[in-house]
């Protein structure tokens, strides 16, 4: 049962009952992405959706109709022809799938391999950037995390059974051929091992391991499920022992994620917290596959369990937070997401988390958020306490307020300029003559009054219904492509009425910069600051700021503000990224 939030507070121990109100880099991978810009409307915290009754008794089979979930941020695509197509680090460095969710999944599989076989020596590590300085008072939780770390590790898994071990040797060698990097010869080696012992769960497991990698390595989709589908196999054999089959299921899993296979996942997570009840950490998987369905009911109710079980568990903590933030729940919510923070556990470490949690405090008046965006500044988080975006591209020119010269954008700027009226009146015959608005804004960026807005084109997609309805508008747009074709942005007109506040936030990405055209402003009372400067519109002319920025906006006049917003790509991405940025 999904506890009311009053309640809930009360059953967690560790958390008081009231609070005082007193970066292609992506910098996280989103739960939710963040509270966006001054003027827009891709703000990610997802609502709940009802999902279908899920099969306990049995795996439910992957549907490739299952999309990853915008909580990823930049996630994986999969192409008509099955092969993996984003962009990523090297292969040797970065394991498929990591930045997916903010879930703790680890590299358990292998952890648990390695205990059986000795590894070869490893080379070299990499230099590491330098770890920020930890305060005193961070410094003992993030050492009982790694003691608990520790601990964890010094289980031995048990992969092998009765029977497996009469064939270590032959298993040892193929996963000697596997650790060199030999994968073809590895995923032979198991292969003839399950032919000839096919209910040996350690040669099947081996098997899917070596599929895995192959299938990492040849950057194939159709292999991969091969090895969701060994995994799954080596699950379900006879005398499989317990560690064998947590890690078999629980690398199902990950690569199902990986694959946008949500559902699926979702059921192996739920097979496994079935079998393994009191197991902390698949429970909080569980959690955030919830969430990656927008499922913010059940995810609230796993994390909720968790912390009647375990209090003090930080990395529900801050799952749990941010979904009382997304409701609205905002002083209740930051003792989850402060806590978390600071326990400093595996997970909780994430630029989404320092971004609500800041956000949250902003919004009951407590300055300390600052502290936070400074913490997650130092985490390399955020590009800098005021630029608070968290899907960057990294050594963009990043300035709060831009000049059209700076832009390069001149043209734009002086067809805008010069049509400001014939855009204005076309807005003004399409405005609600009963409300006075366009669609209200939905993204719980108001502190108070009406918003309203129409977007013309969204994610580098021409919305044709509303062009329809300004059709100079349209067309004069249709000749800069540095508009249009921004898939990091809006084109829409806005209109805020008299007793409007909007929060201060920043927008989702450093990949664009926004324009707005002054179309009907009154004479005085509407004022946006973005970082420690304050500008005020004037009718038929362009501001242009970067909304990665933190901004604030005031409408205190006696009369509505209409103005038209279009956004850019940053001038300094070039062809190639402007085509192979993901849409936000």
């Amino acid at each position: 049962m999904v506890l009311k939030t009053k309640d809930a507070t009360n059953r967690h121990a560790a958390v008081p009952n009231t609070v005082t109100p007193t970066q292609e880099t992506v910098s996280a991978s989103s739960l939710s992405s963040v509270h966006n810009d001054d003027e827009d409307d891709d703000d990610d915290d997802q609502a709940a959706v009802p999902l279908p009754p899920m099969v306990k008794d049995d795996f439910v089979p992957d549907d490739p109709r299952d999309s990853l979930h915008p909580y990823d941020g930049e996630a994986e695509t999969i192409d008509t022809a099955g092969v993996l197509v984003e962009e990523r680090l090297p292969e040797e460095s970065v394991e498929l799938g990591q930045d997916l969710t903010s879930s703790k999944f680890t590299q358990e599989a292998d952890s648990a391999v390695d205990t059986e076989i000795q590894a070869e020596p490893l080379a070299e590590p990499e230099p590491q950037k330098e770890t920020p300085k930890k305060t005193e008072a961070e410094e003992p939780t993030e050492k009982q995390a790694e003691e608990k770390l520790k601990e964890k590790a010094k289980k031995k898994p048990k992969l092998f059974n009765k029977f497996d071990k009469t064939i270590k040797a032959e298993i040892d060698a193929a996963e000697k051929l596997r650790k060199k990097g030999k994968l073809d010869e590895a995923l032979k080696a198991f292969e003839a091992l399950v032919q000839k012992h096919p209910q040996s769960p350690r040669s099947r497991y081996g098997k899917a391991q070596a599929e895995d990698y192959l299938a990492e390595k040849q950057r194939s989709n159709d292999l991969l499920q091969k090895a969701i589908n060994t995994y799954r196999e080596a699950a379900e054999l006879p005398d499989v022992t317990s560690d064998l089959l947590r890690a078999a299921l629980k690398r199902r899993a990950e690569r199902q994620q990986f694959l946008g296979r949500i559902r699926g996942s979702l059921a192996t997570l739920e097979k496994l917290v079935e079998i393994f009840p009191e197991d902390i950490d698949l429970k909080n998987e569980l959690g955030v596959a919830h969430l990656l369905l927008g499922d913010n009911k059940g995810a609230r109710k796993v994390f909720d369990e968790v912390l009647v079980l375990e209090p003090s568990n930080g990395f529900a903590k801050v799952h749990f937070g941010f979904i009382l933030k997304s409701e609205n729940k905002i002083p209740e919510s930051i003792p989850y997401l402060k806590e978390g923070l600071e326990s400093g556990e595996p997970g909780t470490d994430d630029g989404r988390f320092y971004f609500h949690l800041g956000d949250a405090l902003q919004r009951v008046g407590d300055d300390s958020a600052y502290h936070w965006y400074e913490l997650g500044h130092k985490r390399g988080h955020f590009v800098s306490v005021w630029q608070r975006s968290l899907y960057n591209v990294a050594g963009l020119k990043a300035q709060p307020w831009w000049t059209p010269q700076e832009t390069g954008y001149t043209n734009l700027v002086k067809t805008l300029e010069r049509n400001w009226r014939t855009i204005r009146d076309e807005a003004l015959a399409v405005i609600d003559q009963n409300t006075g608005s366009f669609v209200p804004e939905e993204e719980n960026l108001r502190e108070k009054g009406e918003w309203g807005q129409n977007t013309l084109w969204q994610q580098g997609k021409k919305a044709s219904a509303a062009c329809q309805g300004v059709p100079k508008t349209c067309a004069l747009l249709e000749r800069y492509s540095e508009a249009t074709g921004c898939k990091r942005g809006q084109i829409k007109f806005s209109v805020m009425q008299p007793g409007t506040h909007v929060w201060p936030h920043t927008g989702p990405t450093n990949c664009r910069l926004r324009m707005h055209l002054g179309l009907v402003i009154p004479k005085q009372g509407c004022r946006i600051r973005c970082t420690d400067i304050t500008r005020e519109w004037e009718e038929g002319k362009v501001l242009i700021f970067d909304d990665s920025f933190e901004h604030e906006v005031w409408q205190d006049a006696d009369s509505y503000r209409l103005i038209f917003i279009v956004d850019v790509w940053h001038p300094e991405l070039t062809a190639h990224q402007r085509q192979t940025l993901s849409p936000i």
